[in-house]
């Protein structure tokens, strides 16, 4: 049964590692719904953040596939309930909009949107939430007709209280520190 996946990838930066790792899913015929790339909160470690719909059997394959590369520490995958998470989405309307009326005002109190810029032309609007609120918003804001619209892939972090990366490099420390 397929189901929402999310991937997690600890590297340290190498050039060609995105290619490598999306080739993984390009050869199983798997989409990527979402994927976002930054620094961990380990030194010199990087974070994939992968999003897929697929079977759990499909993503524990992908998971192995990953971790064979050499340049991968580790690789992870949860499911929505096991993370926290987020997206960040931007709005773009004519700023004349907000001038006919209070709709798009009401409308941005009452999705715990922001205004970040407001000039004669346009003003950008900034939601957080997850994928379902910021289409819902933009649903809503397009009536005035959004010019530009953009979503950012996910965030995300285990609810687990360790980081499951930790734990491995400390045992692979260990396991080291042993053979030497």
């Amino acid at each position: 049964m397929k189901k929402e996946f999310i991937i997690t990838v600890f590297s340290e930066n190498h050039i060609g590692l995105l290619t490598r790792i999306t080739i993984v899913f390009t050869r199983r015929k798997i989409n990527i719904e979402s994927l976002t790339v930054s620094e961990s909160a380990i030194a010199g470690v990087y974070k994939f953040t992968i999003v897929v719909h697929c079977s759990e059997e499909q993503t524990i394959k992908i998971v192995g596939q990953i971790e064979k590369s050499v340049d991968v520490l580790k690789a992870f995958y949860h499911t929505n309930d096991q993370m926290i998470y987020q997206e960040i989405a931007l709005y773009k309307v004519n700023t004349e909009a907000l001038y006919e009326s209070n709709k798009i005002e009401n409308i941005i109190r009452n999705s715990g949107a922001r205004i970040l810029e407001i000039t004669k032309e346009y003003t950008v609007i900034e939601k957080t939430g997850h994928k379902e609120e910021t289409q819902a918003l933009f649903n809503e804001l397009n009536q005035f007709k959004v010019t530009q619209f953009i979503r950012s892939g996910r965030v995300a972090l285990t609810r687990d209280p360790i980081e499951r990366l930790s734990e491995f490099l400390k045992e692979r420390d260990t396991f080291l520190e042993q053979l030497d």
